[in-house]
């Protein structure tokens, strides 16, 4: 019996890994940079190294509540007598003498003279008269000066994206504003008669335009400052006009739609007149059509009309795009095995990134359950899902409790 085929695929599909790999040899990171105050650094993208003014932490600190001494002091142990007290922000403004301590609190600047620390749950008081348990080891429950990083070492460098924990380590340098590389600018638009506004009143044979709100999600998550240039009707002149208007403007131009072989509209006559676009066949499933190239100094990407195909090939091919222009490194994604939970039917011919939830079976290893019909219109497959399945190009059937390549989803989905 012959082999099936996905009746989609052809010999001359490209492969999705060799697609990225032509596409970010067309694109270059973004030469202009600016700087940011800290509180608006969020998401944004390093363009030099930064080094520490300080040390990290500045002072000698206790890791705990608890009592300052000598460990010395312990050799005869007796108890020592408390002559003062160490806040955070607040330190003790005495001398250390023999046979003494001082209650410190954490984070609080250990007094000059004394070298260890015992957690107050491991001291007996009585009075002004502490009795001190004997930690392991001199210096124990202190941070010491400079042990996280010197005055002149390198805290972040060039490419780093900012975080959250980011953020923190430049408030802890004393950084009050950083060089960041200016954010991409993304002009979309969607294009045809029959999209209407949500909202309104639905005619026979229209229907909402929901990719553009896909698209402005996505782009969120990029990022990048988005440029809505909202629903251009099927008009030539109207479509060329967009194309203008969002190349003046950006530095990618995105749409949906009107990229497919078969497509009867205007927009591929309009590209080819006002740019230099390819469109090309992927071996992909969904998302077989794609479009690139450039209008004016704006590169174009043309993303397949069905729903799920314009996420899964945002996510794909044009994410790694706007990390590349805004500065990023091309990381590799996070890919796991995980049983499959029930048969799952697929054609060679084609990568499919079918939707699953993965999650762990009762003896905590990886499992995935795809989430239902997974045509390339139904939009919910995206939403209860939290990851790809991969199913390699000839790859066909694949029966329950085999392993799969699972790709969970990034920020930029979630």
């Amino acid at each position: 019996m012959p082999m099936k085929v996905d009746p989609c695929s052809q010999p001359s599909l490209m492969h999705p890994d060799d697609a990225i790999v032509k596409l970010l040899d067309q694109v270059c990171q973004l030469d202009e940079s600016e700087m940011v105050q800290l509180p608006h650094a969020l998401g944004r993208v390093l363009v030099e190294d930064l080094a520490s003014s300080i040390d990290l932490p500045p002072f000698n600190n206790s890791a705990m509540d608890g009592y300052a001494f000598r460990y010395e002091d312990l050799a005869g142990n007796e108890p020592l007598t408390l002559i003062g007290e160490s806040f955070a922000g607040h330190p003790f403004g005495g001398e250390a003498k023999a046979k003494t301590c001082v209650r410190i609190m954490t984070g609080a600047a250990v007094p000059p003279g004394y070298d260890t620390v015992q957690m107050q749950e491991k001291v007996t008081t009585k009075e002004d008269q502490i009795t001190i348990e004997a930690p392991k080891t001199i210096g124990a429950n202190i941070r010491y000066r400079g042990e996280e990083v010197k005055t002149g070492g390198k805290v972040l460098q060039s490419g780093t994206q900012i975080g959250a924990a980011e953020m923190g380590v430049l408030a802890t340098i004393g950084v009050s504003q950083v060089r960041v590389s200016r954010r991409v600018k993304v002009a979309f638009f969607s294009t045809g008669d029959e999209l209407r506004p949500v909202g309104s009143e639905l005619a026979p044979g229209q229907i909402y335009d929901s990719n553009r709100y896909s698209i402005l999600g996505l782009l969120g998550r990029a990022n990048v400052e988005w440029i809505d240039l909202g629903v251009i009707q099927d008009d030539p002149e109207a479509i060329r006009a967009a194309f203008r208007s969002a190349a003046a403007q950006a530095d990618m131009v995105l749409t949906s739609g009107g990229v497919s072989v078969g497509d009867a509209d205007y927009t591929k006559q309009i590209l080819g007149e006002e740019g230099e676009i390819t469109f090309w066949k992927l071996a992909i499933k969904p998302g077989k059509p794609f479009a690139f190239g450039r209008l004016g100094k704006a590169v174009f990407c043309g993303l397949p009309g069905n729903p799920v195909s314009s996420m899964v090939t945002f996510y794909k091919l044009v994410w790694p795009l706007i990390n590349k222009m805004q500065g990023l490194p091309q990381a590799k994604p996070l890919l796991i095995q995980a049983k499959l939970t029930s048969d799952l039917r697929k054609f060679p011919g084609r990568v499919e990134y079918q939707r699953g939830i993965l999650s762990h079976d009762a003896e905590g290893q990886a499992e995935v359950t795809i989430t239902g019909g997974q045509g390339s219109g139904m939009l919910t497959s995206m939403s209860l899902a939290n990851c790809f399945v991969i199913l390699a190009q000839e790859q066909g059937d694949t029966a329950a409790g085999s392993l799969v390549t699972v790709e969970p989803f990034n920020s930029v989905l979630c």
